[in-house]
């Protein structure tokens, strides 16, 4: 059983990580790192993606990969570069497809099973960043 010296959580772009400061502090072989993690987020390039990475003391590592923050799949879906500061000001609006869409992707991270909580915590998002939800 190898010995766990970090465990880090971080968010990295989709299939562009670079060796960096942020990679430095968890002790792996940077180089190889970004090669796996690039190699495993290809198909997420313009994506932020969190990612947990368990480095050892030999300077091996295990990563396991996320799904991309809801707020960045919102900003998507709405075609804007970011929300509003004052939720009751809408700068964006998604489709009741789309929120569905956000819901099912993001359901192994949320805290539910059911699908239709898993889109009122989409909403809830929305609302924050002044996104509306058309009917």
């Amino acid at each position: 059983m190898k010995k766990i010296s970090k465990v880090l959580k971080m968010e990295l772009p989709g299939g562009e990580a670079k060796p960096g400061p942020k990679l430095a502090s968890a002790g792996v072989v940077m180089n190889k790192f970004c090669t796996d993690f690039n190699a495993k987020t290809a198909d997420r390039k313009g994506e932020i993606v969190p990612v947990i990475i368990t480095a050892y003391e030999d300077k091996s590592y295990d990563f396991v990969i996320k799904t991309s923050p809801v707020t960045g799949l919102i900003l998507k879906a709405a075609g804007i570069k970011k929300g509003s500061g004052n939720a009751k000001q809408i700068v964006g609006h998604i489709s009741q497809a789309q929120l569905e869409e956000i819901a099912k992707y993001k359901l192994p991270d949320l805290n539910t099973n059911d699908l239709e909580k898993a889109k009122k915590i989409v909403a809830g998002s929305c609302r924050q960043m002044g996104v509306a939800i058309d009917e």
